[in-house]
């Protein structure tokens, strides 16, 4: 049976740890916001191995919902750049080891 320990240990030997000037390494928890703590280049790698290593079907999960593209001009990019961010950030759905933890008991991929 997979536990909450094997999912959490899995992504964090997986994902790049995150380092802050204030506070050292970022530790990753159960219910850390994963666009917020991983580099959206190496999260999917992470998400087709945690899919091998736990046999979760993955093929229901919608991506988008994570990471939702924001289409801005070239000025707002510029010069909103943080306005953008925070967008960004209430219109996506935060994506958790949780919720991986919970889908690998499953074998499939429960949210979206």
């Amino acid at each position: 049976m997979v536990t909450e320990t094997d999912v959490l240990e899995f992504f964090r030997g997986e994902l790049s740890v995150p380092v802050s000037f204030k506070t050292g390494r970022v530790p990753l928890e159960m219910d850390t916001v994963l666009q917020d703590y991983a580099e959206l280049d190496e999260l999917p790698y992470a998400i087709d191995d945690y899919s091998e290593k736990f046999s979760v079907d993955i093929s229901a999960m919608n991506i988008q919902a994570y990471y939702p593209s924001v289409e801005a001009s070239l000025f707002s990019r510029l010069f909103k750049s943080r306005q953008i961010n925070d967008d960004m950030k209430r219109i996506r759905k935060p994506l958790t080891v949780r919720m991986f933890t919970e889908s690998a008991k499953a074998g499939k991929w429960l949210y979206d």
